[in-house]
């Protein structure tokens, strides 16, 4: 087949969030009326706050805020966690950062999977943040065996995808009607499965090592643990939440409120407890959960590095880990300590704290080619030739993505494993190196300055 006659990967991936929102949706009917609270919150921020509407129109975000989603899947061996990238590569989505858990008392270490140009992030921003668990850190020698066996012996993909799969990477893509099967059978892997592949007695022992070890090793697949849309006010979303019949977990994770938005911001809702047939009886399980997100500027290494230190700051006067109890001081704490963080996009700017797309106006392009222009790039800002917005931050914090799993495993979900950060275990099992997303947030930055100089008949900026 001509390769003008495959589907791009970008279309399949937005054919693909789609089905998954509407199968989660059937799944969990919370996640529905969290999406139209997020919704309501999206169109009332956009009328009464109309520079944060322009912003959108500027980078152009605002025709994919209502399609963009996150799920997240957890995976039990390097098989499963090989062939989901295979899975993804076919939507255009790639292993992007490396996140251990370990430290934070839960047994995986993980990726993002997700599209990395800009282009392909408009028509899907769609990602997936993907876990390994890590059957070395079971100090159970037996249970670990147990563990594995469990694992070794299931299939999680359907026999018609994986034909798919390996006919994409044979032929270069897929064509429509075959997108469509595979989006299908893809869709399999992600489903929930209510009959348990352990007895109530097996599933007791892997829940009592850690509640998430049972999750992952006692059904048939690694159902999508939770769907995110993203709202433009997480503080109105969480004093909304309890009015819709959604009760939110205490603390909203990553950085306090902010009048410009930095990297991500997330809550959810407590899990679910499900009833499941175990191989010998019935009983209940607790994973799945809603999350919303609040996505914001992504940050250089200088401004990760000023972040980190006053959340850790932040933490440490805490002198705990936020919960119910400490909420109201942790917000308070956060405020505080992150009033050292400039809250002005030209300071962020020019201080290099966080990465930028650059726009040309109809000002610059009226002037090209006059002479005595600006040339330098702060000239044509000042002169209004050129207009900079946050590049928006597409990826995930390894604090805030274990306090989500942390409020939904519960107290006795804690654990200690110390911290066990191991890269290049997880990118063997992967069978791919992941990618740096401070990179890919760079070359976004450097294209959008090309893009400008290109515009306005400059050589370079």
């Amino acid at each position: 087949m001509p390769a003008h006659d495959f589907v791009s990967p970008d279309h399949i991936r937005a054919q693909f969030s789609a089905a998954m929102s509407l199968m989660y949706k059937q799944e969990v009917p919370l996640y529905g009326t969290l999406l139209e609270l997020v919704s309501e919150i999206n169109q009332q921020v956009m009328a009464e706050q109309p520079k944060v509407a322009e912003a959108l129109r500027w980078t152009g975000e605002i025709e994919r805020l209502d399609q963009e989603r996150h799920g997240a899947i957890r995976v039990g061996n390097a098989a499963e966690l090989a062939t989901i990238a295979r899975l993804f590569a076919v939507m255009g989505m790639h292993p992007v950062g490396y996140y251990d858990l370990s430290s934070a008392g839960v047994p995986v270490h993980s990726t993002a999977f997700r599209a990395v140009h800009e282009q392909s992030l408009h028509i899907s921003p769609f990602r997936v943040f993907t876990s390994l668990l890590r059957l070395e850190l079971i100090d159970n020698p037996q249970l670990r065996a147990l563990a594995q066996g469990i694992l070794d012996k299931r299939q999680i993909f359907t026999a018609r995808v994986l034909e798919l799969i390996a006919q994409c990477e044979r032929d270069g893509g897929l064509s429509a009607s075959d997108a469509e099967t595979f989006v299908q059978e893809a869709l399999h892997t992600f489903r929930w499965h209510q009959d348990a592949t352990v007895t109530a007695e097996q599933y007791q022992q892997l829940h009592d090592q850690h509640r998430l070890i049972a999750d992952v090793v006692a059904f048939k697949g690694p159902h999508i643990n939770h769907l995110t849309p993203r709202t433009l006010d997480i503080d109105a979303i969480q004093l909304g939440m309890p009015a819709k019949g959604i009760p939110p977990k205490a603390v909203v994770e990553g950085p306090p409120t902010r009048r410009q938005p930095i990297l991500l911001r997330q809550t959810s809702f407590k899990a679910l407890q499900e009833r499941v047939a175990f191989s010998d009886a019935q009983g209940s399980h607790t994973a799945r959960f809603g999350e919303i997100e609040q996505r914001g500027a992504a940050l250089t290494p200088k401004g990760r590095q000023l972040y980190d230190r006053l959340l850790d700051t932040t933490r440490a006067a805490l002198g705990g880990v936020p919960a119910e109890a400490n909420a109201e001081r942790y917000m308070t704490l956060l405020a505080k300590h992150f009033a050292d963080f400039p809250d002005d996009l030209g300071q962020m700017r020019e201080q290099g704290l966080a990465y930028f797309r650059y726009f040309a106006t109809d000002k610059g392009l009226a002037a090209r080619g006059q002479p005595g222009r600006p040339t330098t790039l702060q000239e044509l800002i000042d002169a209004g030739h050129v207009h900079y917005e946050a590049l928006v931050y597409e990826d995930f914090l390894p604090v805030s993505a274990a306090g989500i799993f942390q409020s939904n495993l519960g107290d006795e979900g804690q654990a200690d494993y110390g911290s066990n950060a191991n890269r290049d275990a997880f990118e063997a099992a992967l069978g791919l190196m992941v990618q740096d997303e401070l990179a890919l947030y760079a070359q976004s930055e450097r294209r959008s300055l090309q893009a400008c100089a290109q515009a306005l008949g400059l050589s370079a900026l």
